[in-house]
Formats: structure tokens, C-alpha cells, sequence
């Protein structure tokens, strides 16, 4: 200190260094950490203690190396500050958003868009969602973990906005099946198991037995004991739980139903996005050439499945997943003679398991509900006819204990007839309808679970194709990935 001397630059380095600091501690709304700032000072100004002391070593070689380490651990703290509170990269693993979003496409998501929300694991490696490949170890801390608050940011979430999230049924994993929602992966297991011995749910209904309630315990005890089949059981943070993108179609407070594949908010039918496709039944009275499929933007492998056979007039069927658009330019063609949308129902005798698990069996993917979305600070009435409904977010979102007993719900010890939901919660869909696992499937999205809003695509590459055959899809660079 007896030596100190400083610069205008200097000066000006710190001043700015200061404002911009003393504005993050403002946003964060923790101004313990502005205690940091003598630290500010000394780096920019007094320079007591010797932050850069490796520039002083005589050896070149060993100065080298210190030089590269100072710079990788300088753009790993710059690249973990802008993935938690910027900026993130979000690539398109599957085809739930066809045609809105293709598989191979990279986003530029944006964290301002709704907030960033503060860590709940502070200490993880940046760029990794949960699990180091190759070494399949946790690239985050387990502790300590810290509440998570949402700051500041540009706007809130809206109907039919693309959204980032983490996967909300992702707070429980099994290894063997982590795409799955743990829940339904328990009911299965469990029917599987009274089908085996040849228990039908209508039998049990008649002992005044809950079908669901003893399918859910019979697959927990299963997949508990046999690690073999179904690996560990893993219980992941909030903000590492997998990132999912898909369409908010249901706000907080919303009443939502879908019948026959159209979606109905509050009672009134809704106007499908352009990008919204389902399957269709598609009869030709000649074959459909592979450039026709390309043209109508059809993936080879859905091309290469769709064709069924031939109905009795020797005409061509085909099952394709097509928008209201490509179903129209398909019908221009002078050879197409039907183009008709169907419900999964009709095409597999398969249905996937809607949510929750169990609930209503007459509920699919294409007439489901009505459903309420729960809303911060509404009370409702809570019954064990809707109890299955919410229980997964009073108990595992909103962190309460529940059970039932002798007929009764306890909430945290007491009996509860109503709850008053403590965050918003949204309905989140993929565009390409029959080909997406979404809140049809797991249920709601908490408010803490959303990330951030996709801007736009910044690569685009095709699977299907190879580096000098299109594989770089440069018509999609700057998509607009927000609607």
C-alpha cells in the first residue's frame, strides 16, 4: 500500500467493474455480496495481493502453462455466470415439435426472457446438465443445495409460447428408463404384474380396492428390488433435472380439454399453431414418390414407415403425420384421393399412459381431460376423486407431506378438505401431437421449473443427411424460435 499509485484507466476499469457489481447484487436482491467489493478494488487498484503471480515465474515453460490455466479458468466462470443468468444452448434431441422445431436444430435460449432463477446446485460443472459422459459421474454437488428464487426478467410466460424447462417428473429417476415419468413407469410395472396373474382392474374395483393406488405400490416395491432390470433410483434437483422444450398451451387457472384431437381452454376451441401436425390416413391411387415426401418436409423416417398396404381397390395407404398445410398440398395432387386425420386410437391398439397414471382410463392423448391448472394462491376443494390430480404437486413441488388414511387426506400432519396452491403451473404440448411425451403424459410445469425462452436457431443439422448432401440446413439459420 505505501507504493500505491493508479491510473485514469485504472480507475475507469474499477468504476465500471463497480457499477456493473453493485447492479448484479442489486438484481440478485442479496447485498451481502457486495462485501466482495474491496476485492474490486485491490484487483483493479491497490493490487495487494498478487493475483496475476504467476507472470513472475522465470521458467517459460512453466509461465506457459499457468498463462493457459488462468485463461480456461477466466472462460469457465465467464461461461458458467452465462449459462445461469444469460444465455444457454439448447439442442433438439427428438420430434415432439415438428414442424415448429426439427431434430438437429441448436437454440439460442434466452434466461431474461422469464428470469433466470438462482441455483439450487451452486457448485456444478457448466455446459452439463447432470451426468459427465463417457465417466457417467455427476457434474454437480449434491450440497449444499439452496432454495431457488426467479429474477428479474423481461416478461412472463404466454399461451403458445415455446418454452425451456426442466422435466418436472424428472425429481425421481429410474436408470434404466430416465426418459420416463417415474410414476407411470411404477403403474406399469405393477399392472404388468396383476395381468400376470390375471387380476383385472374392474375386479378389484368391485372389492372396493383403488386399482391405481395398489398398481403404483406393487411397481415401487418391484423396481426397488430388482436394480438388475431397472437400475438405481435417482433423485435430481430442480435445475438438474433434464431440459425439455415444448408449447405452453394452458396457463395457471386455466380449464383445459381436449376432445378429438382439438384442444379447448376455458371452453372455447383453439386456434392450432401452424406447426401443430397429427397423424393422418392418406389413400393414393398410385405410389407416393420419395421427392413428394421431401417436399411436404417428411422425414425419411416416417416416409420410409408410413406406407401400410393396400385397400381393397388396390389403392396406396399411407400413415403420416402432416400439418393442416402439408394436408392441403398434399390434397392438390391429382392422385391423392383421401387425406383424413385420425386419433391415435384408431391406428394402435396401444395407448399411452396419460396422467396421472391410473386416473381415468377412458382419458388418450386425443380426448383428454377437462383438467384444472393450478394457479398460485387459489384455493380449491381437495377430495379423493381429485386428489390424483394434484398430489404430485403438493407433495413433491410444493413440499408438503400427504397421505391418506381411514378415507382422510392429511396434509403435513392435518386433515386437508381444500389446498391453496403456493405456485402457477402451465400445460406444456408438442406441436407434433402424436409423437410427443408432454403434460398429457407427466402433468404440470411448476413456475421454478421454466428456464427460458428459445430466440432463435443458430445451427441446423440434419441426421439424414451427409456434410455435402444438405446436412447443414442453412435455410433455418435465425429461424425465430419463439411462437
Amino acid at each position: 500500500m505505501k507504493n500505491f499509485k493508479s491510473s485514469p484507466k485504472q480507475w475507469i476499469k474499477f468504476a465500471v467493474a463497480t457499477v456493473f457489481y453493485i447492479a448484479f447484487a442489486i438484481w440478485l436482491g442479496n447485498l451481502w455480496i457486495l462485501l466482495g467489493l474491496p476485492l474490486i478494488f485491490d484487483i483493479y487498484l491497490t493490487k495487494v495481493i498478487p493475483w496475476t503471480w504467476w507472470k513472475k515465474i522465470k521458467n517459460a515453460k512453466i509461465r506457459k502453462v499457468f498463462e493457459w490455466v488462468d485463461a480456461i479458468v477466466f472462460a469457465l466462470v465467464a461461461v458458467y455466470f452465462i449459462n445461469l443468468y444469460l444465455f444457454q444452448n439448447y439442442k433438439i434431441p427428438t420430434g415432439s415439435l415438428e414442424k415448429t422445431l426439427l431434430i438437429g436444430d441448436h437454440l439460442f435460449v434466452s434466461k431474461l426472457a422469464y428470469g433466470p432463477r438462482t441455483p439450487n446446485t451452486p457448485f456444478s460443472f457448466p455446459l452439463v446438465q447432470h451426468t459427465f459422459p463417457i465417466i457417467n459421474t455427476k457434474s454437480y454437488l449434491e450440497k449444499p443445495q439452496w432454495e431457488s428464487r426467479r429474477l428479474k426478467g423481461f416478461g412472463k410466460v404466454e399461451r403458445n409460447d415455446i418454452v425451456v424447462f426442466n422435466f418436472p417428473a424428472g425429481d425421481t429417476v429410474v436408470t434404466a428408463r430416465q426418459a420416463e415419468d417415474y410414476e407411470s413407469v411404477c403403474y406399469d410395472v405393477g399392472m404388468q404384474q396383476l395381468q400376470m396373474k390375471g387380476i383385472k382392474p374392474s375386479d378389484l374395483k368391485a372389492q372396493g380396492i383403488d386399482a391405481r393406488v395398489l398398481c403404483l405400490s406393487i411397481g415401487r416395491n418391484i423396481i426397488v428390488q430388482d436394480k438388475a432390470t431397472y437400475g438405481d433410483i435417482l433423485y435430481r434437483p430442480v435445475d438438474r433435472r433434464e431440459n425439455y422444450v415444448k408449447r405452453c398451451v394452458g396457463l395457471p387457472g386455466d380449464s383445459l380439454q381436449i376432445i378429438n384431437r382439438e384442444l379447448y381452454i376455458n371452453g372455447k376451441k383453439q386456434v392450432r399453431p401452424e406447426g401443430v401436425q397429427h397423424y393422418c390416413k392418406v389413400i393414393a391411387s398410385q405410389q407416393i414418390s420419395e421427392e413428394v415426401f421431401e417436399n411436404l418436409e417428411i422425414s425419411q423416417e416416417n416416409y420410409k414407415q408410413s406406407f401400410v398396404g393396400n385397400d381393397a381397390q388396390g389403392n396406396y395407404v399411407y400413415i403420416l403425420p402432416m400439418t393442416l398445410q402439408k394436408q392441403h398440398q398434399l390434397k392438390a395432387l391429382t392422385y391423392i384421393l383421401e387425406v383424413q386425420e385420425q386419433n391415435i386410437s384408431d391406428l394402435t391398439q396401444s395407448e399411452q399412459t396419460t396422467y396421472p397414471a391410473g386416473y381415468n382410463t377412458t382419458w388418450t392423448v386425443d380426448n383428454y381431460g377437462p383438467i384444472w391448472i393450478p394457479k398460485a394462491r387459489v384455493t380449491i376443494p381437495l377430495t379423493l376423486q381429485n386428489l390424483a390430480l394434484y398430489e404430485r404437486a403438493i407433495r413433491n413441488y410444493e413440499g408438503n407431506t400427504l397421505e391418506v388414511k381411514n378415507a382422510k387426506i392429511y396434509i403435513n400432519g392435518a386433515i386437508a378438505t381444500s389446498y391453496t396452491f403456493a405456485m402457477d403451473y402451465y400445460w406444456m404440448m408438442g406441436d407434433n401431437r402424436h409423437n410427443s411425451a408432454d403434460s398429457r403424459i407427466w402433468g404440470f410445469v411448476p413456475e421454478d421449473h421454466v428456464v427460458g425462452q428459445p430466440l432463435f436457431v443458430w445451427l441446423s443439422l440434419n441426421s439424414e443427411k451427409g456434410w455435402l448432401s444438405g446436412k447443414i440446413r442453412l435455410n433455418r439459420f435465425f429461424k425465430n424460435a419463439r411462437k
